[in-house]
C-alpha cells in the first residue's frame, strides 16, 4: 500500500468549522492570508479552494451574497470575469498549466457546495493530470501546500497590479 503525504491538511481537519457562507464570512474577516484570499477587487475577490482539484484552484466570487448569475449587476459580472481572466494569466505564468477548466456550478443540484452564493472556479490542468490516482484510487495528488501556493499567487498578483 502506498501513502499520500499531505501534512498541511491536518490544520484544517483539526480546526473548528465555522458556519455561514464562506464567500461572505471569509472576506469580512479581514484575514486574507489565513483565509487564502489572493486578490480583492471592488465588487469581487479571488480565493484559493481549500479542497482543490489541482494546484492553484481558485474561486472568484462577488462580495454580495447573490445566488444566481442573473442576479449579478453588470459591474459585478464584468469584474468577476476580469478577475477570472487575470487569474488564468497569473496561474499560467506561475504554474505553467496546459489548460484550464473554468465554470460555475449554479445551485446545489449543479454540484455547488455553496449553492446560494455564485462563484466561478478557475482550475489549472496539465496534460498528464488524469492518471491512475483519481481514476483507480479516487485520490488527487496536490503537489504544493495551500500556504506556499497562496504566498506565490499573492506575490505574483501584487507584481502585476496597475
Amino acid at each position: 500500500m502506498q501513502h499520500i503525504w499531505a501534512p498541511w491538511r491536518v490544520k484544517y481537519l483539526e480546526s473548528e468549522k465555522e458556519g455561514g457562507c464562506i464567500f461572505c464570512v471569509k472576506p469580512q474577516a479581514g484575514e486574507d492570508e489565513k483565509n487564502y484570499i489572493v486578490h480583492r477587487g471592488t465588487k469581487c475577490f479571488a480565493i484559493l479552494n481549500i479542497y482543490p482539484y489541482s494546484n492553484g484552484h481558485l474561486m472568484v466570487s462577488p462580495y454580495r451574497h447573490v445566488g444566481r448569475i442573473e442576479g449579478l449587476t453588470d459591474e459585478e459580472l464584468l469584474e468577476m470575469m476580469q478577475i477570472v481572466r487575470k487569474s488564468a494569466v497569473i496561474l499560467k505564468e506561475l504554474l505553467g498549466p496546459d489548460g484550464f477548466n473554468m465554470g460555475i456550478n449554479a445551485g446545489e443540484a449543479a454540484g455547488a457546495g455553496f449553492g446560494d452564493h455564485i462563484h466561478m472556479h478557475v482550475v489549472p490542468r496539465w496534460a498528464q493530470d488524469t492518471n491512475f490516482m483519481p481514476v483507480i484510487a479516487d485520490t488527487r495528488v496536490i503537489s504544493e501546500s495551500l500556504d506556499s501556493n497562496y504566498k506565490r499567487l499573492v506575490e505574483k498578483w501584487n507584481l502585476q497590479k496597475g
